[in-house]
């Protein structure tokens, strides 16, 4: 009875000489394990035999089954006995035996206590055992947090850091004595945290090149803050196939972008159309009169002079080429609105230089004119303004697809009808009722924003770049739906600003739109602004199909919702 282990099963023991050795269960038997298994099969089927010929006797005689004599109650143990050892023979365990894994560590454990001082054991190698395979060190379950390893301070360090909390040290010069933007960085955090009592730890330091941002993206650095990026797509645009990297910590915009790009796909792709490439800048200046402010704006608009004009203007870049100026008079203030390409660059700069050369020009012939302001707001920049929905500024673009009737029911889960009344009802006579500039869509800057992070434009933008009207109507006798999104300022950028730190660079380089392209300058800042374009299209189509299905709250439950026990997160 004792016998329960598989008849199969090995264990392992060590010899006296510490060698291993791999010993049979069937060694601990009489006899060899073939005749063994011979002599129960026989007990078995023979005691069943006889058990089952005097039950029919007894049922033959009436006589009741559980009156029992010796012989059948010896029979009965001896079948029980032999049923047990067959089922063990067959691989059922009716008694929980150790595995042969646990044998080994309870070996490794005893064995190997003399390799290590106790405390070491979970550095110690394991033995090998012949005919079993070492097992592989476990994963570390833990990520290391980059800012946890930032050294303690050396000794040199130390005084700086003491200068900088007593202010002998102004903390924006770090990088200029040190000559190190790392060193500088790390200094300035240490005595953050002094100044302040609070720790940054969390905030990653290591891993980033601080070099890069030094007089160009961001200055007094601490350290850095991580964005997840996901992919949406591919989207199907201008036959031609983008994985759109959107930057974003909103549960379902990536999933929802990527649903809009499927359908898309499926119905033959979008379509896009660029209308206008031109950054603006706007200098207000003074003079003592109104007059004297409207004969500057005459002397601007007229076409003969602006040869002249334009000249001076395309002198501060190879790529900065003056296309028109707009005047306005308020009082005796005149705002000038220049326009301009800007080649793959943003531009707001290269404007700004060219206006500014052209400035000290026109004071030759107005010595009058007082310059209050490089920008005057009618540019407008990073502001919500009726000028730029109107004239545009940056790239000004059109993206269009059919989506056919079937996908709509298939994909997007509702129906081309029921797209089209919400469009009108919530994105054109609900932005209307709530006075919207520029804001007749769904959630265009949602996507705006993500790709912008993620490619590195400048996120403030997102205020003018999201300006887009969203439009649904069915065609095809009301089978299939026309959407378009119609954005006449985006302001984007393949060169200069953050798009030339490695994430964001590695971002352009996955759309194929990195750097200036040589061959057709501007090209790529164009392709982009098409990309953010068809995105925005792929992303209203999911989210008004979600709206019109009664999809959004039971998808942001879903995916936009922490699982995380927010009370043990603890605050520094």
């Amino acid at each position: 009875m004792e016998q329960t282990r598989k008849p199969m099963k090995m264990e392992v023991k060590f010899a006296e000489n510490g060698e291993a050795k791999v010993v049979k269960a069937s060694d601990a038997l009489p006899l060899p394990l073939y005749l063994t298994n011979a002599v129960f099969f026989t007990l078995f089927f023979s005691v069943a035999y006889f058990l089952l010929t005097s039950w029919r006797e007894k049922i033959r005689s009436h006589t009741p089954l559980h009156v029992l004599n010796l012989s059948e109650i010896v029979s009965i143990l001896v079948l029980v006995a032999s049923f047990v050892y067959l089922l063990g023979f067959f691989g059922i365990d009716f008694v929980q035996t150790p595995s042969l894994k646990d044998e080994e560590e309870d070996i490794i454990v005893q064995e190997d206590a003399h390799i290590v001082p106790c405390g070491q054991a979970l550095e110690c190698p394991r033995p090998q055992i012949a005919g079993i395979a070492s097992p592989k060190p476990a994963q570390k379950a833990i990520v290391e947090n980059p800012a946890m390893e930032t050294p303690p301070p050396t000794a040199e360090d130390e005084e700086i850091i003491k200068a900088v909390v007593a202010g002998t040290i102004p903390s924006y010069s770090l990088e200029s004595k040190l000559g190190d933007c790392k060193r500088a960085a790390s200094i300035r955090r240490e005595a953050l945290q002094r100044i302040t009592g609070k720790s940054l730890e969390g905030l990653p330091l290591e891993g980033f090149d601080y070099e890069s941002i030094l007089g160009q993206c961001c200055e007094m650095p601490v350290g850095y803050v991580t964005i997840p990026v996901g992919i949406a797509g591919p989207l199907m645009l201008d036959g031609r196939e983008f994985s759109i990297p959107m930057a974003t910590t909103e549960g379902c915009l990536v999933a929802s972008t990527n649903r809009g790009c499927k359908a898309i796909n499926l119905s033959g792709g979008a379509s896009s159309v660029l209308l206008k490439d031109g950054m603006t800048r706007a200098p207000v200046v003074r003079f003592n009169s109104a007059r004297r402010a409207a004969e500057l704006k005459f002397y601007m608009e007229d076409p003969e002079n602006y040869e002249t004009i334009s000249m001076v203007f395309n002198k501060s870049s190879r790529f900065g080429r003056l296309q028109s100026v707009q005047c306005a008079v308020a009082g005796k203030n005149l705002y000038m609105r220049f326009c301009c390409s800007t080649g793959d660059a943003m531009g707001m700069n290269m404007v700004s230089k060219g206006v500014q050369n052209v400035l000290d020009f026109l004071q030759n012939d107005f010595p009058d004119m007082d310059v209050i302001g490089i920008s005057g707001n009618y540019c407008s920049d990073k502001k919500p303004a009726a000028v730029n929905w109107i004239e545009g500024r940056g790239k000004s673009v059109v993206c269009e697809a059919v989506i056919k009737g079937d996908i709509v029911t298939k994909v997007l889960k509702t129906k081309v009808a029921a797209l089209v009344e919400l469009n009108m009802l919530k994105n054109l006579t609900g932005s209307a009722i709530a006075g919207a500039l520029g804001g007749f869509n769904a959630h265009a800057s949602n996507i705006v924003s993500a790709v912008y992070l993620a490619t590195g434009q400048d996120p403030a933008q997102n205020i003018e770049s999201s300006h887009c009207l969203t439009m649904m109507e069915a065609i095809n006798d009301g089978n299939d739906l026309h959407v378009s999104v119609t954005m006449p300022s985006i302001e984007v950028g393949t060169v200069g600003g953050g798009t030339q730190l490695a994430s964001q660079s590695a971002c352009l380089n996955l759309l194929g739109v990195k750097g200036a392209n040589r061959e057709a300058p501007g090209s790529n800042a164009r392709q982009l602004a098409t990309v953010v374009a068809g995105s925005v299209l792929a992303g209203e189509l999911s989210l008004m199909s979600a709206i019109a299905a009664g999809q959004l709250v039971k998808s942001h439950m879903k995916y936009n919702r922490s699982s995380k026990d927010v009370t043990t997160v603890s605050s520094a």
